[in-house]
């Protein structure tokens, strides 16, 4: 499908559906609210179906309540995919990330939109708008909107604080190397556009939960293990540990970072022993591959520098797998 062919497909309305990836974070949750905010105002049908829950400190964004969460109306959702001539699937860019969506996506007849900046896409999609350099999917559906749409009114106060979140969550606050000059105007423009910045990081950094805090207590002080001799570090969690905490969906997010900004360390792990197998989340500083590991050893993937990936063996053997890659990248993380 061409660029034309979808601009005359969105001139008439459409029934749409959005979607993202498995436990939607905030350029998820952002690139999909946004998204949904321009297509309705041009007259369409929209309906955000997200795989499973997501963190409650995202709930507070516009539009919130119209999101369809697949694993709680599965009856519902199938019927809206199936009937769907436009399905935009949004941050990722595997149906297996979608889960069991992903085959119903897979099967439908409506004509597939990728907006993502992951690497290796899966040729599912009639139309990519993609781009491995972008900051976050939200910086992309910024750039949809203006330049594919040529639509820059479609910008309204609730689609540039939705646009705003995605690209302040997955630039690490802009701190990330991929938040270049262009990504900083682009944020100047969206809070010109009505974006609170500074209300938009409390919500989503200042609001946890007492029980979120004493888990990260207990992780700092008793799980957090720094390996000196390959500038790496790594915090292990037990099923037991995340039931003694009440963790819910959101609360180890960001965890990994704090093993990160230990002074000298390279390559940071976070490994948690979920209920249907161990997960694991990877970060790295400057050239250092964590997607490489994660593509390599944990069947996963991502970002250079920030990558996950699961492994079906016990937590234990997890642990021991990843001191033993270590060993194999020692010399690139001592450099």
């Amino acid at each position: 499908m061409t660029k034309a062919e979808l601009q005359s497909l969105l001139a008439q309305p459409q029934h749409i559906v959005i979607t993202t990836h498995h436990k939607p974070d905030g350029d998820a949750m952002g690139s999909s609210l946004g998204l949904y905010a321009c297509l309705v105002q041009k007259g369409h049908h929209v309906q955000v179906i997200t795989p499973t829950d997501y963190p409650q400190f995202l709930h507070w964004m516009p539009n919130n309540a119209e999101v369809l969460v697949f694993t709680e109306d599965r009856s519902r959702a199938e019927k809206l995919v199936a009937a769907a001539s436009l399905i935009f699937c949004l941050d990722f860019n595997n149906l297996s990330r979608i889960n069991e969506l992903g085959e119903l996506v897979r099967n439908a007849e409506g004509k597939k939109i990728m907006i993502d900046h992951h690497l290796d896409p899966e040729d599912f999609d009639d139309y990519r708008h993609w781009n491995i350099n972008a900051c976050a999917t939200a910086q992309l559906i910024y750039d949809f909107v203006i330049n594919e749409l040529q639509e820059p009114a479609l910008v309204t106060k609730d689609v540039a604080t939705c646009l705003y979140t995605g690209i302040m969550t997955d630039s690490g606050s802009f701190r990330f190397p991929s938040a270049t000059a262009d990504v900083y105007r682009i944020a100047a423009n969206l809070i010109d556009l009505g974006a609170q910045h500074w209300r938009i990081h409390q919500l989503v950094y200042d609001n946890a939960s007492e029980n979120r805090l004493r888990f990260l207590g207990h992780c700092l002080s008793e799980k957090l293990v720094v390996l000196h001799e390959y500038n790496a570090a790594y915090i292990s969690v037990t099923r037991e540990e995340l039931q003694q905490y009440a963790i819910e969906t959101g609360d180890t997010e960001g965890v990994v970072n704090y093993a990160l900004s230990v002074n000298g360390i390279r390559l940071a792990a976070l490994i948690i022993d979920r209920p249907d197998r161990v997960k694991l989340s990877l970060r790295s500083t400057g050239d250092f591959p964590a997607n490489e590991i994660c593509k390599k050893y944990f069947n996963g993937g991502g970002h250079r520098n920030a990558a996950g990936g699961v492994s079906e063996e016990p937590l234990e053997a997890v642990i021991e797998k990843f001191k033993n890659i270590l060993k194999e990248y020692k010399t690139q993380l001592l450099q």
